[in-house]
């Protein structure tokens, strides 16, 4: 059990980083695929931006909470984190995008951050 519970947390950590850079540098397709795209007339960007350089954050954050402080701190930094896509989802229904996003990916997140952190308070 402590290899899939560092396994999925390093996973998520590095998926938020991914998720950072793709904000960064490919924010139009990023803001689609999160289920709100970004107005191509509008000025979005430093909107596209901070979402990046957040969920960048968290994702470097996470990293080294589990290398330097451990799998129990990594725990509860997750079970913060998940309050991250619970509120995409009301950002996405909110804001007229698809349920099946909120949902199916948003939300569904949610419940993976989750199930990492109860894996790592079990190790």
């Amino acid at each position: 059990m402590t290899v899939t519970a560092y396994t999925l947390a390093i996973v998520l950590d590095l998926f938020c980083l991914f998720l950072g850079y793709r904000f960064l540098f490919q924010p139009g397709p990023a803001a689609a695929g999160y289920g709100v795209p970004a107005d191509p007339g509008g000025d979005a960007g430093a909107y596209l931006t901070v979402k990046g350089s957040r969920d960048g954050a968290f994702g470097v954050v996470g990293l080294l909470v589990l290398a330097f402080a451990g799998a129990h701190a990594e725990a509860w930094f997750m079970v913060g984190v998940a309050l991250v896509p619970l509120a995409d989802t009301l950002t996405v229904l909110r804001n007229g995008g698809a349920k099946a996003v909120a949902f199916g990916v948003h939300f569904a997140t949610a419940v993976v951050v989750l199930i990492s952190a109860a894996l790592l308070f079990l190790v």
